[in-house]
């Protein structure tokens, strides 16, 4: 590999030359700048980044911190590769870390990516308390956003989704079509999206008059597989449910599917409702009713929170993002008790 002095024999100027014109400090003449261009060309010679970046202060890079655990599914894919394209519109590429396991392994992939010196970093966060991102926030002289978590202190600095408010309204439009005994399959209990969406689902409940069932109550992994087997321990717990709302699509596919194989027909005897609209809902059979969240949005608009704050502009106080239920084959009204 060609060493930045060596381009600097072949351009016939100082290596002080090559430096300021890879990093656009100081006055360099166009006729000289051709010259070190060409030479890095028929040199091969590719600047090492770091040192670039010790250089020049900015590295043209946005860090995003997702835990591995929340890799699979439709709602990532479409965050990550979003997230992705909408820098790329802007000059920047995305480095992705995983946040593997626990707060502290979170905390050590947000250093990580400052270490690495990033213009910007970019937090979904699964263990980290809202308290200690606010002392992230704190902490590091760059921009930071947290994603699907509603600050205290740095409300500016986060975007989330009313997760609370998706699970009231998929379950007022389940009583509001007679349903009383209404089960959920929830998430991971160690989500926070998980906690909300079952927390929305228990004030519908309460604000109609009906009592929350805690039988009617089961806990799902977040998989299709998870979802089978909560529709399973329903039935082996006695208690009728006239339908279930999953806190994910997949769960509520494979609530469907177990559904069916106990001869329980969708929705004639049991309506389904998922959570993030996958893009395969409307091909079941029948199609899934779900809850879309507004992933495109919520990255477009934290990405330009982002580079609002490297071009020394103001933050959005708009954080909040509200869900839309999208209704399909897989509701009926039935006639209440």
């Amino acid at each position: 590999m060609s060493t930045m002095q060596e381009v600097a024999n072949k351009a016939g100027v100082s290596k002080a030359t090559v430096s300021r014109v890879l990093s656009g400090k100081g006055y360099v003449s166009q006729e000289t700048k051709n010259q070190v261009f060409k030479a890095i060309e028929e040199a091969g010679y590719r600047p090492n980044l770091l040192a670039r970046n010790l250089a020049t202060s900015k590295s043209m890079c946005i860090g995003l911190v997702v835990t591995n655990t929340l890799y699979n599914g439709n709602y990532f894919s479409e965050l990550i590769s979003q997230a992705a394209k909408k820098l790329d519109a802007n000059g920047r590429q995305l480095i992705l870390v995983d946040g593997k396991h626990s707060a502290e392994e979170e905390r050590e992939a947000i250093q990580f990516l400052h270490d690495l010196r990033c213009d910007g970093i970019i937090i979904y966060p699964r263990f980290l308390s809202v308290d200690e991102m606010d002392e992230i926030i704190d902490k590091y002289n760059k921009p930071v956003m947290v994603v699907n978590r509603k600050l205290r202190k740095h409300q500016s600095h986060c975007i989330y989704c009313d997760h609370k408010g998706s699970g009231l309204q998929a379950t007022n439009a389940l009583i509001e079509r007679g349903h009383r005994n209404i089960a959920f399959i929830t998430g991971s209990m160690d989500s926070p999206t998980a906690i909300e969406r079952l927390s929305g689902y228990k004030e519908a409940l309460t604000s109609a008059g009906l009592s929350v069932q805690q039988p009617l109550i089961v806990q799902g992994k977040w998989s299709a597989a998870s979802g089978s087997a909560a529709v399973t321990a329903l039935l082996a717990g006695g208690v009728p449910f006239s339908a279930i709302l999953a806190s994910n699509d997949e769960m509520a596919i494979g609530a469907m599917k177990a559904l069916n194989d106990a001869g329980i027909a969708v929705p004639a005897d049991v309506s389904v409702i998922g959570f993030d609209n996958i893009p395969t809902t409307p091909f079941l059979i029948p199609a899934l009713s779900s809850v879309k969240d507004p992933v495109s949005d919520m990255v477009s608009e934290v990405i330009s929170q982002i580079i609002s704050m490297l071009d020394g502009g103001y933050l959005s106080e708009q954080n909040k993002f509200v869900s839309e239920l999208i209704l399909r084959d897989s509701v009926a009204a039935v006639s209440p008790d």
